[in-house]
């Protein structure tokens, strides 16, 4: 994290806590040094922001590349410790994860959403293995974190977020899982990804979905693969 992070972090932490006034939970959980995951539920644009200004300690997490596009955008999403992404499955998701094991062999803190992406209804959905393999090939902690009311904040489709809402983060006990078995082992991802997933639930209280957060089929091939058994990364 270079200039422009701490640089961003110095101006945009101490104004949203002015402004929003958030309650923050639990930050005493989160370990003072060595990679951490944070794996937390997914409600709103803003939940990038709510968990950086929340967080006791500098953390990455991953956007849209063309995010960076723009001069002030690049800017802001540095400022907040994003890492510029390309989206998709196959080799993109491959590649992903791979960024973030080199930033959690490197000590630092990675904030990720096991449902893969924003939850429309306010339901948790079921977790995608993705953090629990990142957690079980580096030994990192996660740290399940619930979002409140991020939502109310700024909904999805809203332009600018509201500037009454109140949101709470709340930051859990780390867990330690790597006695499901190694990162190899599908058996032990899904496993350590339902443990994620109840801290979440326990945190967030959330109405549980019990399905998968599929993002819309674009073809049949999608579909068929939508419809078919297979794990979710």
């Amino acid at each position: 994290m270079g200039a422009t992070y701490w640089f961003g972090r110095s101006i945009i932490t101490p104004l949203a806590r002015v402004v929003y006034r958030p309650h923050i939970e639990g930050r005493s959980n989160v370990p003072k040094t060595g990679p951490v995951i944070f794996a937390s539920n997914h409600l709103s644009f803003i939940d990038s922001i709510a968990i950086p200004v929340a967080s006791p300690r500098p953390v990455h997490f991953l956007a849209k590349s063309s995010y960076f596009e723009k001069t002030f955008s690049r800017w802001f999403f540095t400022a907040i410790g994003a890492v510029p992404v390309q989206r998709g499955a196959g080799q993109a998701a491959l590649d992903a994860l791979d960024q973030q094991r080199v930033l959690l062999e490197g000590g630092s803190t990675v904030a990720l959403y096991p449902e893969g992406t924003r939850s429309l209804d306010g339901r948790l959905y079921k977790g995608r293995t993705g953090v629990a393999f990142l957690a079980l090939q580096t030994g990192a902690p996660v740290v399940p974190v619930g979002l409140i009311g991020t939502d109310d904040v700024m909904p999805v489709g809203a332009k600018l977020p509201s500037l009454t809402r109140r949101i709470t983060v709340r930051f859990g006990e780390p867990l330690e899982l790597s006695h499901h078995g190694p990162a190899d082992s599908g058996r032990a991802r899904r496993l350590a990804t339902d443990d994620i997933m109840a801290a979440i639930h326990a945190l967030s209280g959330q109405e549980l979905a019990n399905a998968y957060n599929e993002v819309p089929a674009h073809n049949p091939i999608e579909r068929i693969k939508q419809v078919l058994p297979h794990e979710r990364r």
